[in-house]
């Protein structure tokens, strides 16, 4: 699968820096923003495309009222008020990642922005976690036939199942599930990581990390795991007036997450049972078979005579058995390598 240039499966990790709502209301604060993704190491960064209107309405009444979360004492649309992206502002910020040579997508939360993002020709789409329930948004997505990656932070497996089957009814196999702890921020004991591979395992996906937790611990932890996608919010400074500011990472801190990652990989290689060069070199240290005494020709073998010591350039120890009890054809001086030639 893959999305842009990046392939899902051959790329490593593909890892999605959020703007989110950390624009700040500034343009030129969301243009600095890429570039510093860039700077980081991201492969991509992703947008949110909505507006209060699209999203949800103005309304007062205590449904609508947030509660239990840092936004308290907002309304849905006051929030989503302060922290949308505005549409005109699509054009000059994918012009801008182009320019930085990053993937730019994004979550769309209606059809009309998924209309507006085709527009843009967006290489693959985001469903965020609280629209996993959105069933008739996720067709409508799954039926430009991009890649469609999903949270699934609110999820039940039901959910997701669902989710799944309606992306492979309109013919679309190209899914990526993202663990997420949909809080704000996300306590590391909430990560349950070991969601990923099961994800993987039980839809017949890739999967990967939505993080809200601090630091790099996560993403670390997903990458061991097998973690195709790593997504994180990117803050240019935390003093931004955003609502995401408190679980998001600057660009130093979202660099340390980035570099991070990639040791990981390194760290995990591959499954290859043949010896490297490196490793081919070292075998030198093992044991083996040596002469470790002056043995006179026809003296009988014991292990006074002829022991598994290092280094490794004599016969393979597995022999010791076998050469024990039998006599030397020939004078052999101590600190010779061991062969069966020696052998009477």
């Amino acid at each position: 699968m893959k999305i842009g240039h990046f392939d899902l499966l051959n790329d490593g990790v593909f890892i999605i820096a959020e703007l989110s709502a950390n624009h700040g209301g500034d343009l030129e604060i969301a243009k600095e923003t890429i570039r510093a993704a860039k700077r980081a190491g991201a492969n991509a960064i992703k947008l949110q495309t909505y507006t209060p209107d699209t999203i949800t309405i103005d309304c007062q009444k205590p449904d609508f009222q947030i509660k239990g979360t840092i936004w308290d004492g907002k309304t849905l649309y006051e929030l989503y008020q302060n922290a949308y992206l505005p549409w005109e502002w699509h054009q000059p910020l994918f012009e801008t990642a182009r320019e930085e040579s990053l993937i730019c997508f994004s979550s769309p939360f209606d059809k009309t922005a998924v209309d507006f993002l085709e527009s843009l020709d967006v290489p693959a789409y985001k469903i965020a976690s609280f629209e996993i329930t959105d069933i008739p948004l996720i067709e409508y997505v799954a039926s430009k036939q991009k890649p469609v990656i999903i949270s699934t932070g609110i999820a039940t497996e039901a959910d997701i199942a669902l989710a799944v089957e309606t992306c492979r009814l309109q013919g679309n196999n190209q899914i990526v599930l993202l663990k997420t702890s949909s809080q704000y921020p996300a306590d590391i004991s909430d990560a349950n990581l070991l969601m990923i591979p099961d994800l993987a395992r039980r839809f017949d996906v890739l999967s990967g990390l939505s993080d809200h937790t601090g630091g790099e611990l996560a993403p670390v932890v997903a990458t061991a795991l097998g973690a195709k996608v790593i997504e994180k919010h990117l803050i240019l400074n935390k003093n931004i007036d955003s609502p995401d500011a408190g679980f998001s990472l600057d660009e130093r801190e979202f660099k340390k997450m980035v570099d991070a990652v990639r040791q990981t990989e390194k760290a995990l290689g591959k499954v290859d049972y043949d010896l490297s060069e490196k490793a081919q070199q070292s075998r030198r240290f093992a044991r083996s078979l040596y002469v470790v005494k002056d043995i006179p020709e026809g003296t009988t073998i014991t292990e006074e005579l002829v022991r598994s010591i290092r280094p490794g350039f004599g016969l393979h120890p597995k022999y010791l058995n076998e050469v024990i009890g039998k006599k030397v054809n020939r004078d052999l001086e101590k600190g010779t390598r061991f062969s069966l030639e020696y052998i009477k």
